[in-house]
């Protein structure tokens, strides 16, 4: 491990934990194609308690969780079970009842008509399926607040029937399409997503720790959530896992660790192929890390509801597309990012990157709301910054 990126990784990771205002507890792992060149974790996964934070520490992966999910339409892709252009209803029925929400009438209800065209899964894969979240769109949110509609976080079968607030394929707007993915490879396979992805991403990659239901020996090792309130203080979120949803959602629900997120990252660096087995093909990876949006472009994420979200931008005034399931940085990243490499976030304050031509990814994970929390997403970009700096030093050396 070189010495300069240890020394500066633990500096930062120090940092977000001690210095008001602070974070919880992190853990942060880079990886190369071989194997992991950084590894390491600060504070508590538990403000108060007697809790540290470690590697293995289970953490709800939330928006994390959509790129596994991804792989898993990728593979039915592979197999020729999938076309990601014929209208995603073929595969998942239910999605024909979803509507375009247009406007709400005088007395405040929601009016509702048919879209245009179907919904296909590469417009899922894609985030241009029309569909948005409450916590980024006030109109979702409205839609929400005057029909008792549950959000995706229940795991509530009803949660997948938000109306569409854009045509589908005309515009990107990051909502609950990875959700529909999941309805998608359940119906092709006949099988809970939870069960598709144990046995087809989880068991070939070594993740034992990975899963939509916490088991006992996970429990003891839960990380919490925690508020923060507007002067900066943190509160725990004192919540139970909740036990086996009735819908394992596509886009959010996992619980997973550091170490295990991290071997999913280095399958993408490695062109499909996990420790235990290959995952995708290369040419299937080589297809899906492509940005995929054409002349649309990735925009802010709204805060809509200031407990959950800040407004949202990675890299600000820098032009950022889609990939199949990531958003890909259209130029070289301020952090020495590569041009169109693969990231993404999960609500709590988890990010990621896969530079497939560096060869090299990260994963940075704390549990606090709201999204985009600066301590937390500072700390990340510190983090990824050390990691190019340490492997430019080398390179000079």
């Amino acid at each position: 491990m070189p010495r300069d990126l240890e020394t500066d990784a633990d500096a930062i990771l120090h940092r977000v934990v001690s210095t008001d205002p602070r974070v919880p507890g992190v853990a942060a792992i880079a990886t190369d194609r071989r194997g992991n060149i950084y590894e390491g974790a600060a504070g508590l996964r538990v403000l108060g308690r007697d809790a540290p934070m470690t590697l293995d520490t289970v953490l709800t992966m939330f928006s994390t969780t959509k790129a596994i999910t991804g792989t898993a339409v990728l593979q039915l892709v592979e197999e020729g079970k999938l076309d990601l252009d014929a209208p995603a209803k073929r595969y998942a029925p239910h999605i024909a009842a979803v509507q375009v929400l247009d406007g709400f009438d005088d007395s405040g209800q929601p009016r509702l008509r048919a879209p245009k065209r179907d919904i296909t899964t590469r417009m899922l894969m894609l985030h241009t399926g029309g569909f948005g979240y409450p916590m980024f769109n006030e109109t979702v949110l409205r839609y929400e607040q005057a029909t008792g509609l549950p959000r995706p976080g229940s795991g509530a079968r009803a949660a997948l029937f938000a109306p569409l607030v854009n045509e589908p394929g005309e515009r990107w707007e990051y909502g609950i399409n990875i959700e529909w993915c999941g309805q998608v490879v359940e119906g092709i396979t006949g099988q809970r997503l939870g069960t598709v992805l144990a046995e087809r991403i989880f068991e070939p990659l070594g993740m034992t720790d990975t899963a939509y239901v916490v088991r006992p020996d996970m429990r003891a090792r839960l990380a919490l959530m925690h508020q923060r309130d507007p002067s900066g203080d943190l509160t725990p979120i004192d919540a139970e896992p909740p036990p086996e949803p009735e819908v394992h959602m596509g886009g959010t629900g996992l619980y997973s660790t550091a170490s295990d997120y991290i071997r999913f990252i280095r399958m993408w660096l490695n062109d499909g192929a996990g420790e235990h087995g290959r995952v995708l093909k290369p040419e299937t990876v080589r297809m899906a890390a492509r940005n995929g949006l054409g002349d649309l472009k990735v925009g802010v994420l709204p805060g809509a509801i200031p407990a959950l979200s800040n407004d949202a931008e990675f890299f600000p005034g820098m032009s950022k597309s889609w990939a199949l399931t990531f958003m890909v940085n259209d130029q070289t990243a301020p952090t020495g990012r590569t041009a169109g490499s693969l990231a993404w976030a999960g609500l709590g304050n988890l990010y990621y990157w896969i530079d497939r031509t560096a060869g090299v990814g990260g994963f940075w994970a704390t549990q606090v709301f709201p999204f985009a929390d600066p301590t937390s997403l500072g700390g990340y970009l510190d983090f990824e910054t050390a990691v190019y700096r340490s492997m430019q030093t080398k390179l000079a050396a």
